[in-house]
């Protein structure tokens, strides 16, 4: 208890730690970053697309995006009752293996 109250009255806050023009901004984790970029690339909106690339590094976006297709295979392969291979390759439009 005595560590986080002085956390609290003498770490800075991450806020602090920014520099000057990107404080009191909202953070976004990798997450947030890859379902508001593919939503956007579905919906071809440019603004946003740029807008949620730059929330995070390029390597956690793509990180985040290969997270997102994988759960979306999954979910995808569940429902149809398939293979995630097959759903996958379907989705791309390729050949059933």
């Amino acid at each position: 208890m005595f560590i986080s109250r002085w956390k609290k009255l003498f770490a800075p806050s991450r806020d602090e730690l920014l520099p000057e023009g990107r404080r009191a901004t909202r953070h976004h984790n990798i997450f947030e970053a890859a379902a508001s970029y593919v939503s956007a690339c579905a919906e071809d909106d440019e603004d946003r697309i740029d807008e949620a690339a730059g929330w995070v590094s390029p390597e956690a976006l793509s990180f985040g995006i290969s997270e997102l297709a994988c759960r979306a295979v999954i979910a995808l392969a569940r429902e149809r009752d398939e293979s995630p291979q097959t759903v996958a390759r379907s989705l791309l439009g390729l050949p059933a293996a």
